[in-house]
């Protein structure tokens, strides 16, 4: 068997050991997904695509987080709209691939690095991880969430993670649909390894066209809802005084003082 080809990247990795990729976001302290890290996880996405060697994907982070969410400094008004163009393109990416996509979680999973692990197929997380979409805390909100969190979870219960912006357990995460599993710290890479043999065992071709017809229905609502959640964001919320100021008192490290309007 030959040994896994490894290519390292500013903001990942990327291992090849066919039928399997392994992208790992890599940028301490908590892979905060810069635009960088947009830019290098979209191109590596596209090139596992292309290859008919590769049937799954395993997203990781490195370190004791998945993700602690998009970086906050690119939430400005001059570069939101660039941010969200390239955010958007690699869950677009990780929704519309034919490979089967497991995230492996475990720390820090939130805002967008909540909506990376759910844009994926099969979800394990540690118990201990800490999940949540944390932006309403920023004056924002997370579009992908606001898009498809509720076909994962129900209604009530996204419009509560969303509008509350609190944080919740890994276990609980899977309790209510946003994981599959959920694993003791310790056992986490194993049922991710057990799963991803499972995997490589099947048909990808069986396994693409079944992913197609599973997510049938949802592929039809997607695009738009989230074309439409992004118009909002740029032409409503990122002109709120609130949404600058909440950006504002993040990066200064203050309370945000909001409008009393």
């Amino acid at each position: 068997m030959a040994a896994p080809a490894e290519t390292s990247l500013s903001r990942m990795s990327l291992e090849l050991a066919p039928p399997v990729a392994r992208v790992v976001l890599r940028h301490a302290p908590l892979n905060a997904i810069d635009m960088p890290m947009m830019e290098e996880l979209a191109h590596a996405l596209e090139d596992v695509e292309a290859r008919r060697d590769m049937s799954v994907v395993v997203v990781g982070g490195d370190g004791e987080s998945f993700s602690a969410g998009v970086n906050v400094a690119d939430h400005t008004p001059d570069r939101i709209e660039e941010m969200l163009h390239k955010f958007h393109a690699v869950i677009h990416a990780l929704v519309g691939t034919k490979k089967v996509t497991v995230a492996a979680v475990r720390g820090n999973c939130l805002g967008g690095g909540a909506e990376l692990a759910m844009a994926c197929d099969i979800v394990y997380t540690a118990r201990s991880a800490n999940w949540g979409f944390p932006e309403i805390r920023l004056g924002c909100y997370p579009p992908v969430a606001c898009t498809a969190l509720a076909a994962l979870i129900g209604q009530k219960r996204a419009a509560e993670l969303i509008l509350t912006g609190r944080t919740i357990s890994g276990t609980e995460a899977a309790e209510i649909g946003l994981a599959a599993r959920a694993f003791a710290d310790e056992d986490l890479v194993s049922a991710v390894d057990k799963t991803v043999l499972e995997l490589t065992q099947l048909s990808s071709a069986a396994l693409a066209v079944t992913k197609k017809a599973i997510y049938a229905w949802d592929a039809m609502h997607f695009d738009k809802g989230l074309a439409r959640a992004e118009k909002i964001y740029l032409e409503e919320l990122i002109k709120t005084a609130d949404a600058r100021e909440g950006i504002r008192a993040f990066m200064e490290k203050r309370a945000p003082r909001w409008s009393a309007s």
